[in-house]
């Protein structure tokens, strides 16, 4: 997706979204084997609070460790991440129909690709824009943690449609921030390496988001 004349850019961005491809992949294959397989689907919703607890121990780890992991436990936390978030992510084959879970699939990609390129190309500076998302992200976790106790289905659309404009902007930041990163650290290869793993976590999240709110308002639900 990332076209540019810069052959050492152009090898940055292919890493990083190589690394994307493969969390999402992963996730996907362990999410849909779950789902089918009656054993590994029990041992994961007989203790789902604990895996959704540690998929947020595994990525706050994994972003303190920034600064301090080499290129190679990069990669293999991510690929624990990614195996985690599958296991969470199988609910999804249990409550939509997969030929609407691959349609949505397909929206968010057309929409996250269009921000990507977006935060490519701009020569606006989405700094402060940046802050800003971060804020109205914090908005929507507080949200949400409020309408798992209320339970309003209204509300919930209000958060699905925020989240998603607030994902897609994010991305649009995240892109942009990889490239002023890859400018700075252009003649470290080991610190392109790992940054690239680190873009690839960012894009991921961001993507899934995306994916898992519009699936949330335009997904049909298995009867």
């Amino acid at each position: 997706m990332v076209i540019n004349s810069d052959n050492g850019m152009s090898k940055f961005f292919s890493k990083v979204y190589l690394w994307m491809f493969i969390g999402l992949l992963i996730s996907g294959a362990v999410a849909y084997y779950t789902s089918v397989t009656p054993g590994v689907r029990g041992l994961v919703y007989g203790g789902f609070t604990f895996f959704i607890i540690l998929e947020l121990v595994v990525v706050i780890a994994f972003s303190a460790l920034r600064k301090k992991v080499s290129p190679a436990a990069a990669k293999i936390l991510f690929i624990i991440y990614s195996v985690v978030s599958g296991l969470t992510l199988s609910s999804i084959f249990l409550v939509y129909k997969l030929e609407s879970i691959g349609m949505v699939f397909i929206s968010a990609a057309l929409m996250f690709g269009l921000l990507a390129l977006y935060g490519f190309i701009t020569k606006n500076d989405l700094s402060s824009f940046g802050k800003v998302l971060i804020f109205a992200l914090l908005a929507i976790i507080i949200m949400s943690l409020i309408n798992m106790f209320i339970g309003n289905s209204t509300f919930s659309i209000v958060i699905s449609v925020i989240s998603i404009v607030v994902f897609l902007g994010l991305t649009a930041w995240d892109m942009q921030a990889l490239k002023a990163m890859y400018n700075y650290y252009a003649s470290d290869e080991k610190e392109l390496n790992k940054i690239a793993i680190y873009g690839a976590l960012d894009l991921y999240l961001d993507f899934i988001n995306i994916f898992l709110q519009l699936l949330n308002l335009f997904g049909k639900r298995r009867d």
